[in-house]
């Protein structure tokens, strides 16, 4: 869904919820990273580019393997149309952590403390990307639903699932992380908590609140997409953080 749409020259300039939400987390994320100092500021907007492409590439490729594999295997060039939609937050996270471990491994930083600091004002992205799908009519909760802030599609009535995870997976999971990255005893603990959080927050919307991905359903007839890529998000957090709190890898 665009903002507004404007023709210019001939050109049309329609700006989207979405784009508008992402130029929106890029910009806080960037002012709250250089502010806290771990990062050089000659250095952020090469991480904020690799961190782009990562978000990019990732959560297109995320949701090309994950939810639609056959209807891209068979139409190719539909990858490349990510303005009709189609992106994965799982997908995007594991091309996050390619992109920074290669940018920490170019720039000389400790890839587990880079993760903090970018773990860290994830959930602000969250949070705005998911107001950005409740203006869209995205990400359905369940039918029917006539209470507050309901999404109207097609005739039906939706619960706002979109609403409840901005406030789960951004409000809250910021505050959390926020108290614990004042905290920090070890370098990778909040990246750790991260996954282990989120994943929490992101299976209690799945199981009680939304409707499976409609042209994929439940696979083996009880399990979502989701919740099947959020488990080992989860367990990865909880042996992360285990290890590396024994590790006590870097001193703060």
């Amino acid at each position: 869904m665009n903002i507004f749409e404007i023709n210019v020259l001939g050109f049309t300039i329609a700006p989207s919820y979405y784009g508008l939400m992402y130029a929106l987390s890029f910009i806080i994320g960037y002012l709250i990273i250089r502010r806290r100092g771990y990062v050089k500021s000659i250095l952020l907007d090469d991480l904020l580019f690799y961190i782009f492409l990562g978000v990019i590439l990732g959560g297109r490729m995320g949701y090309v393997l994950f939810y639609n594999f056959s209807h891209y295997l068979s139409n190719l060039g539909d990858i490349l149309k990510i303005w009709e939609g189609g992106m994965s937050f799982h997908g995007g996270v594991i091309g996050v952590v390619i992109a920074m471990y290669i940018f920490s491994k170019k720039k000389k930083l400790n890839f587990y403390l880079l993760s903090d600091e970018v773990t860290a004002v994830l959930p602000i992205g969250l949070g705005l990307g998911r107001l950005g799908n409740y203006l869209n009519k995205e990400l359905l909760g369940y039918s029917p639903y006539n209470g507050f802030l309901a999404i109207e599609k097609n005739g039906t009535s939706y619960f706002p699932s979109p609403l409840l995870e901005s406030l789960l997976e951004g409000l809250f999971l910021y505050i959390i992380l926020l108290y614990f990255y004042k905290k920090r005893q070890f370098g990778g603990q909040i990246a750790s908590l991260f996954l282990i959080v989120y994943g929490i927050f992101r299976l209690l919307v799945e199981i009680f609140f939304r409707e499976p991905d409609s042209h994929i359903g439940y696979i083996y007839n009880y399990f979502t997409v989701g919740e099947i890529l959020t488990l080992p998000m989860i367990m990865l957090g909880l042996g992360l953080y285990i290890y590396l709190r024994k590790k006590n890898n870097v001193p703060l």
